[in-house]
């Protein structure tokens, strides 16, 4: 038999059916539904306890899902259109404000801050080498730990702001090291008013906001800001006033919006929609720097999508991007706690896009802020205990030697020791950062409250036995002795 004619025919009809039949369709991306997006976060919101919560994904172009959960300080329900502060994914705006100025070539990315802003001037001649570029990538040397951050936040404008560096330096050469610094992006937006001749504040709602809609958008808080933020305190959401500082118009963490506008910014990021800077424009910002994966107001994580988070004392918020899939989510909450419920909605958000079950959202926070009460309710306790047993402590005492008596207040003066060192610690684990004492008792709250309470225990003790101590040392021997 031969093989070729059955080849042959085969042949034939893959052809004709090619030309006749019409072509199959590739199975299109399946968008999960808004439900699903909606069931997890209700079960988030109610699980955490977080007072307000708003969220946005976008799939290219489109705002698949977009809500609101639980009330603002003032009782109003929470939607997609409630404005809330976003802190640090204010950075990414700034850097687009600085790009758009760049194409327009009013500011040159690669050249030095000091040749394009003249005011911009420290005690480190360093200074005079820091670009723009590393500006928006945190590498120009600029930290905490050599600036006074603290005076910086008593600014009132950023002319006032930059003016304030004269006397502070560089933690390292310009390119050569990362630290995240908010004093960078502040720079920044100053330099974005010098070379626009307009405010922040008008260049952002001009030429950022408006081009994408975003009408829920401001950066001062008195424009559009419907309430306050809060705390949790042992599981008690409290409404304070933001801590005092410098964030109207400041370029690290000013904005103020909406999930429906984030929604608007987010697919602007992805390439689609309006756009602000070109393609080229827009990659440059999001890719990294030599030293560090961070690119102009981004974190690139290690699959390729970029994040940042935003953490203010009754804020919080992040923003989340993957340029290859075309996703985009951004979550805001009202409330500041110990942890962090908007980065973990965000990651339940971005495993129902990629077609995962996201994590169940957990207790972190009531059962850390439970323990901490009951530490801190047995703190009081014992010293209480503690003050009503000093007087026979130091009759037990009374006579010995003064190292040995020393030694035993060791244990009592440990937790005042450690209340001290309390923010200067909590800096150290933040990277560096500074963290001044008020700032402790906002979303620290329950933490700062417990060592408070520790500490004010420890104290009382001690000055208690320090105080029988003196008395048994007057008293006559043989008193001491009955009173031991």
């Amino acid at each position: 038999m031969n093989t070729k004619v059955p080849r042959l025919l085969g042949a034939a009809l893959a052809v004709a059916a090619a030309v006749v039949l019409p072509a199959v369709p590739a199975q299109a991306e399946t968008v999960p539904s808004p439900e699903a997006f909606d069931d997890y976060l209700t079960g988030l919101v109610g699980t955490t306890g977080v007072p307000g919560l708003s969220a946005v994904v976008t799939h290219g172009a489109d705002t698949v899902f977009a809500a609101g959960y639980g009330t603002d300080s003032n009782g109003d329900p929470v939607t997609e259109h409630t404005p809330m502060r976003v802190a640090s994914v204010s950075k990414s705006f700034t850097a687009m404000a600085v790009m758009i100025l760049v194409e327009e070539g009013a500011i040159d990315l690669d050249g030095t801050v000091a040749a394009q802003l003249p005011e911009f001037a420290m005690a480190d001649p360093r200074a005079g080498e820091v670009t723009v570029r590393q500006l928006l990538d945190q590498t120009s040397g600029l930290n905490d730990t050599t600036i006074d951050v603290v005076e910086l936040e008593d600014a009132t404008s950023l002319e006032d702001y930059v003016s304030r560096l004269g006397d502070d330096g560089l933690a390292a050469d310009p390119g050569t090291d990362w630290a995240y610094c908010n004093v960078n992006f502040n720079v920044a937006a100053r330099l974005v008013e010098t070379a626009s001749g307009q405010p922040f504040a008008d260049f952002m709602r001009e030429r950022v906001f408006a081009p994408l809609g975003m009408e829920d958008s401001a950066t001062r808080d008195e424009d559009v800001l419907p309430g306050l933020g809060s705390n949790s305190l042992f599981g008690l959401w409290i409404d304070r006033e933001e801590v005092p500082g410098f964030l109207d118009d400041s370029g690290s963490g000013g904005i103020i919006t909406s999930a429906a506008d984030m929604g608007r910014w987010l697919a602007s990021q992805n390439g689609e929609g309006p756009q602000l800077v070109s393609a080229a424009g827009l990659e440059a910002m999001h890719a990294p720097s030599e030293v560090q994966d961070y690119g102009m107001g981004w974190g690139i994580e290690s699959d390729g999508s970029l994040a940042h988070s935003g953490n203010l004392m009754t804020y919080n918020a992040v923003e989340w991007i993957d340029p290859e899939t075309g996703y985009g989510v951004a979550v805001m909450s009202t409330g500041a706690g110990l942890t962090d419920v908007t980065w973990a909605a965000m990651e339940g958000l971005t495993a129902i896009a990629a077609g995962e079950d996201p994590a169940e959202p957990g207790r972190d926070r009531q059962l850390i802020e439970l323990a901490l009460g009951v530490v801190a309710l047995a703190a009081a306790g014992l010293g209480v205990l503690g003050v009503v047993r000093s007087r026979r402590w130091a009759g037990k005492r009374a006579g010995r030697r003064a190292w040995r008596t020393a030694l035993r207040m060791v244990p009592v003066l440990l937790p005042a020791v450690l209340f001290a060192a309390y923010p200067a610690g909590v800096s150290f684990i933040s990277g560096g950062r500074t963290v001044p004492w008020p700032q402790m008792f906002y979303f620290a709250l329950p933490l700062t409250v417990t060592l408070m309470v520790a500490a004010a225990a420890g104290l009382a003790v001690a000055v208690a036995r320090v105080v029988r101590l003196r008395s048994a040392g007057r008293a006559p021997a043989e008193s001491v002795g009955s009173a031991a």
